[in-house]
């Protein structure tokens, strides 16, 4: 009986501590591993060979890299009435292309000669694009080619070769989106083989009509990689959700990729691309993991009250049944190509050093972004959490706390060399509003308590940072909710 009475102390005390620790975030420590998002190679459009980039990667202080070639890199366009058989088509490398299953062992092998760093395959798709215009009136346009997606996480050749995306082969899975003029084309079937069994002239008419029938079903079948194609105009946000849900259905993530970009205009050859900036679509789609928070364009998604904001408020509020993340997006191609491989590096949150911690975190959302210059020193969120004044319990990016007592904020900004601080900005953003903003000298602390009590609601709180250099932070949020 003494025995089992010293027992159940040791556990109460055990318990105990391990409560105390986890108030002050001793138990819940976490390595932070710098990675870089969407790297493209020379299996696509990338200038680089894998080795190339693993070799210079970890000479600037990486050991995560998220291979990103283009899955399936065509445009295709034909005359009416047969734009699928009088066509031209171009095609570039991409991992469809080059097989997935060669694409994947390059991955494979490269990790197994360099164990130290951390390989996650994946691709970047262009699900949909249609024409406007015409070539012989020398204004063909092809519009929303470069509304990317990143597909992360995606591991076997088969998950590659069944994506719902143009032109990616053929498929039985859309045979209840037959085309119409699929069915159209009986009817001169019909006729030209009623026409072939009458004599002389009419008997010719018939055998052309029967083949110029069996060419628009040809021209029409419904053995196709994606139920749309590029001849009907835009079909709002359905082709991506498309992707979106495959995506999810086999284990991956999708992110949207760089949605205000202005580079998709201009000229490409012979014809013209239309790709206008596309921020709408954080709101229009559903069940994605996240969007490229930073990368090297203008971006105003992330500023207070923006779209992702009003995302976070639909999760908030229940319309929504998981958040949405941030990134930094490295878009590389090339070393000295419009920046540096290192310029837009994630830093992940995990217990150890093993890819499923990488991609635990990526999807629950336990990872900061950064945008810089590689070489100079970048700031470091050492410590960004909430803690209920009431029940000390804390939650910390990508967590949810509840909370009975005013929601206490803190934050810890420093750089990764220390020799010289930076004068930064940190804006503490409430719900989309910003409830704060502090000014001063790395390494920054910084304590705040919300007079805030909202029961029975949802909120959100997370950070924006910024130094005169140009170097930019974005956290992704943390939720509390407001126990009744």
């Amino acid at each position: 009986m003494a025995e089992n009475k010293r027992n159940s102390i040791i556990i109460l005390m055990a318990v105990s501590i391990g409560l105390f620790l986890h108030s002050f975030g001793v138990a819940d420590e976490y390595l932070q591993m710098p990675g870089l998002i969407d790297v493209r190679t020379d299996f696509s459009d990338g200038a680089h060979t894998l080795d190339f980039l693993i070799k210079l990667a970890k000479k600037r202080g990486f050991n995560v890299l998220f291979v990103t070639d283009h899955d399936r890199e065509v445009l295709e366009y034909g005359l009416w009435p047969f734009q699928h058989i009088l066509k031209k088509r171009v095609e570039e490398r991409s991992i469809n292309k080059g097989g997935p299953e060669k694409y994947l062992n390059m991955i494979r092998v490269a990790s197994e000669k360099h164990p130290e760093m951390i390989l996650i395959p994946g691709a970047e798709s262009s699900p949909f694009y249609y024409w406007k215009g015409s070539y012989f009136t020398k204004n063909l346009t092809v519009c929303d080619w470069e509304r990317h997606l990143l597909i992360l996480g995606l591991e076997r050749p088969e998950d590659y070769e069944g994506l719902p995306i143009l032109h990616n082969g053929y498929s039985t899975r859309f045979l209840s989106s037959i085309p119409l003029g699929f069915f159209i084309a009986f009817i001169p079937l019909a006729l030209g083989i009623y026409m072939i069994r009458r004599k002389k002239i009419i008997r010719y008419f018939g055998i052309a009509i029967l083949v110029l029938s069996l060419l628009l079903l040809l021209n029409n079948h419904p053995f196709r990689s994606s139920p749309y194609d590029q001849y009907h105009g835009p079909q709002g946000i359905s082709p991506y959700q498309l992707l979106i849900d495959y995506v999810n259905s086999r284990g991956g993530m999708a992110f949207w990729n760089h949605p205000e970009t202005e580079s998709g205009q201009g000229k490409l050859g012979p014809i013209y691309r239309e790709t206008r900036p596309h921020p709408q679509v954080l709101l229009e789609s559903k069940n994605y993991a996240g969007f490229a928070a930073l990368y090297g364009d203008n971006i105003t998604i992330t500023e207070p009250g923006n779209i992702w904001d009003k995302v976070l408020m639909e999760y908030c509020s229940g319309q929504r049944d998981k958040p949405v993340w941030g990134i930094s997006s490295a878009d590389f191609h090339k070393e000295g190509a419009g920046g540096k491989l290192g310029n837009y590096p994630t830093i992940f949150l995990v217990k150890n050093e093993t890819k499923k911690d990488i991609l635990d975190a990526l999807k629950k959302g336990r990872m900061y972004s950064c945008q810089g210059n590689v070489g100079s020193p970048r700031f470091v969120l050492e410590e960004f959490s909430i803690i209920d004044s009431e029940t000390s319990q804390k939650g910390i990016m990508g967590e949810e706390i509840f909370s009975k007592g005013y929601p206490t904020v803190n934050i810890l900004i420093s750089m990764t060399e220390t020799e010289k601080g930076s004068w930064i900005t940190v804006k503490l953003i409430r719900n989309g509003i910003l409830l704060n903003a502090f000014s001063g000298e790395t390494p920054l602390r910084i304590n705040f308590q919300d007079k805030l009590m909202n029961p029975g609601k949802k909120i959100f709180y997370r950070l924006e940072v910024k130094d005169k250099r140009g170097w930019k932070l974005v956290s992704n949020p943390i939720f509390v909710k407001f126990q009744n």
